[in-house]
């Protein structure tokens, strides 16, 4: 849980603006308590429609060391199951952008980077109807050096980077890993794409006891994986899911103990029916998901999946004791407190923010895991549908609102769209129209300056 790769990125994902424009659905933080496991990010169109685009990402560099073609068709297969999170049209909606990495000219990572292309452009991508329509390459990921009369050199695996792009039919209906904890009785359902298989080859297990494999999970139907795509926007469409996360880094039991992370809740699990092998099932990186639904509801959306000949498995429940319970067949295997394992999790998130930040106010956000709060909660006060303009505005008028956007300002669009729900008129001023008198003060209400960049964050630009 502490292996980059796996841990908490919340030291990446703060250090950023996740609300410019004002039409960002779905960032990288869940739930409540704000937890960095979304699958896909989703943005509205407009201010004044549920139409939106999903972005995710699939990568799987450490597989190419075992077998290239396999981690370019595993990191398609990654982003199509990050994307599946969000209400899309049409499989063939999502569009590809290929970032190649490839120590080109040295030896054996030509014939990587010319299999594994083929691989992808020549084959998966026809029979999944997905294009790629844009990329980029980096050739020469490779560095030498002499170091006391030696020669050295590291070399970067052969990399495959997919981001996924789609329109978003109705971004209400996104789900998130956030597990509910409900009155009634629901079920946790894993959907395995790798169909049994458990491959272990360039897993987080593997890799941190210093091991590779030899056996790389793969994309061995991609029939399977489109219908897993097509039931899924079809279970989504009809609400018929609460939360769904899918199997990638870390395998089955680091995508349980997220959604539990972002449920605050624990979860009890029984994986008896599904292999012998514990490790294997809990670790392998196959592509796969897994899902909440209700429990009345948990047969029929097993059925789904079963007639779209995707293995899938009703594996446990939430539990109120707020631990990550995991059994076989009735006999229990690990049992850990849920803020136990967050703590692990965070660990090395909260270590690098911690020198970066400041320190106090990092302990503190690393300390409320143990001493959790209710999160993100609105009490209102008032009626939030009400014109709190109406008394201050003669009926009918629309005040005029200048908009003032210079190089660098960044929030221009969603303020004009606030004094418009607001009732007043927002128009779009520059400040060139000001100084080339286009435009005068004069003719306006109010003046709005909206924030942003310094001036193009030249050197003292602040002080005004």
């Amino acid at each position: 849980l502490q292996h980059p790769a796996v841990a908490s990125k919340s030291f990446l994902i703060t250090i950023g603006d996740r609300s410019v424009t004002g039409m960002v659905a779905r960032d990288q933080m869940v739930g409540p308590w704000q937890v960095p496991v979304a699958d896909c990010a989703v943005t509205t169109v407009t201010y004044d429609s549920y139409a939106g685009e999903a972005m995710a990402m699939g990568e799987r560099t450490p597989l190419a060391l075992i077998n290239a073609p396999a981690s370019g068709r595993m990191a398609i297969g990654e982003a199509i199951t990050n994307i599946s999170a969000t209400r899309i049209a049409d499989i063939k909606d999502i569009k590809l952008s290929a970032n190649w990495m490839c120590a080109a000219g040295s030896a054996g990572e030509d014939e990587k980077l010319y299999r594994t292309v083929e691989a992808v452009g020549m084959d998966l991508c026809p029979k999944l109807g997905i294009t790629v329509p844009v990329g980029k390459d980096s050739m020469s990921m490779r560095t030498a050096w002499q170091e006391q009369d030696q020669d050295k050199s590291v070399t970067a695996p052969m990399s495959l980077i997919i981001t996924g792009f789609s329109p978003v039919v109705d971004v209400r209906k996104t789900l998130t890993p956030q597990l509910h904890d409900l009155d009634e009785e629901t079920q946790l359902i894993l959907l395995d794409l790798g169909a049994g298989a458990n491959r272990l080859g360039g897993s987080i297990l593997a890799q941190v006891y210093s091991q590779m494999g030899s056996v790389a999970p793969d994309v061995d139907d991609a029939d399977r994986l489109k219908a897993f795509f097509n039931t899924m926007q079809s279970l989504i469409e009809s609400n018929s899911l609460l939360a769904y996360h899918d199997r990638s880094d870390g395998g089955l039991f680091t995508t349980l103990a997220e959604m539990a992370f972002a449920g605050h809740t624990g979860i009890s699990v029984d994986i008896g029916g599904l292999d012998q092998d514990v490790m294997a099932v809990l670790f392998n990186e196959e592509l796969g998901a897994v899902i909440q639904v209700k429990a009345d509801q948990a047969e029929e959306v097993l059925g789904q999946f079963s007639n779209a000949n995707i293995n899938a498995h009703a594996i446990g429940t939430v539990n109120r004791a707020d631990s990550i319970d995991i059994s076989s067949s009735g006999d229990l295997l690990f049992s850990k407190p849920r803020t136990e394992l967050q703590e692990h999790w965070s660990r090395t998130s909260y270590q690098i923010a911690a020198r970066r930040d400041n320190a106090d106010c990092v302990k503190q956000e690393f300390d409320r895991i143990s001493n959790p709060d209710q999160g993100l909660s609105a009490k209102l006060s008032y009626d939030p549908s009400e014109d709190i303009c109406a008394p201050y505005i003669q009926k009918g008028a629309k005040p005029k609102m200048a908009i003032l956007r210079e190089q660098g300002v960044n929030s221009h669009l969603e303020m004009a769209a606030a004094f418009d729900r607001a009732g007043f008129s927002a128009v779009d001023v520059h400040m060139s129209d000001l100084l080339a008198e286009r435009q005068s003060l004069q003719n306006f209400s109010g003046l709005v300056a909206c924030g942003g960049f310094s001036y193009g964050d030249v050197l003292g630009a602040g002080e005004g």
